[in-house]
């Protein structure tokens, strides 16, 4: 792919003091920032944006608290307003508005967040297996599987998940995967150069949210509200959604017009939650419908 398609890495200094540690590609007029989730790192996007890399300048940013970028110590640093802010400051300083924006999981919660609240800096919005928050608050609330399906949030919140995570070689960790085929030993050494980084700026970020099962009657769950306009998204969004997501069931999608007006959902029936992984050719190609034309 040449020159243009070569993964540059750059720290980038963001004026409220955090840095991000980043990963870029491309260097078209067009611009898009892709967002990682749990447990993985901006590296998950090299495939896409080297696929993407002729038609667009693209940026993954490790998020407040992964390898590379700043991690602060305590919990509250977690929640969602300084998480989005970083990610608004990203965007001013690569260049708002952004052409695209694509978020896969803990990336997608901030995605929504900051589509409701900055729909400006955004044209286009492509979450990846990453529920609407008022969504999930309802499906944590009242729907059993979905409860289920998320009770791992709870171990993952627990004082002691660092060094359960890290034992016998991070087999815990390797178990979100399945048997992927997509885990070759070059992709392997990746996840495990970042978790050896540190985990507990990724686990602050289900220490510090409410929206996960909740663990009695006071929980934080039952009292959350969010009035209708505060988690409105009215940038366009297409949703991509891989059907065999094992810990996001698709009850998540049902009802989300409501608070995302212009909204395109496409269901992928043999992909997983690690569908960027399974199928980058398919999500570069989605992006790529999402440009504005030459």
């Amino acid at each position: 792919m040449g020159a243009v398609g070569v993964i540059r890495r750059f720290d980038l200094a963001l004026p409220h003091g955090i840095t991000l540690a980043c990963r870029a590609a491309g260097a078209g007029r067009a611009r898009v920032m892709l967002l990682h989730g749990f447990p993985e790192a901006a590296f998950v996007w090299d495939d896409v944006m080297q696929r993407l890399a002729p038609l667009a300048a693209c940026v993954a940013p490790n998020l407040r608290g992964y390898a590379g970028s700043s991690a602060p110590a305590d919990v509250a640093s977690y929640r969602a307003r300084p998480l989005v802010a970083d990610i608004a400051a990203a965007i001013e300083a690569v260049g708002a508005p952004l052409d695209v924006l694509v978020a896969h999981d803990w990336g997608g919660a901030l995605a929504w967040a900051l589509a409701a609240q900055r729909p400006e800096l955004i044209r286009q919005l492509l979450i990846i297996n990453s529920p609407h928050p008022a969504a999930f608050l309802r499906e944590l609330r009242a729907n059993p599987a979905q409860q289920a399906a998320s009770a791992y949030m709870n171990f993952l919140c627990r004082p002691a998940a660092e060094a359960l995570l890290a034992e016998r070689g991070y087999a815990r960790l390797w178990r979100f995967f399945g048997t992927a085929a997509w885990l070759t030993p070059a992709v392997r050494e990746q996840f495990e150069a970042a978790w050896q980084s540190g985990l507990t700026g990724p686990l602050n970020y289900y220490r510090a949210s409410p929206l996960k099962p909740a663990s009695g009657l006071g929980d934080p769950l039952h009292s959350l509200v969010w009035p209708d306009e505060t988690v409105t998204v009215r940038v366009p969004t297409t949703v991509l959604w891989g059907d065999q997501d094992q810990a996001l069931l698709p009850g998540l999608l049902d009802g989300l017009q409501r608070w995302v007006p212009t909204l395109d959902v496409e269901h992928v029936p043999e992909a997983s939650h690690w569908i960027v992984h399974e199928q980058p050719a398919l999500v570069a190609d989605r992006v790529e419908r999402l440009l504005p034309p030459a």
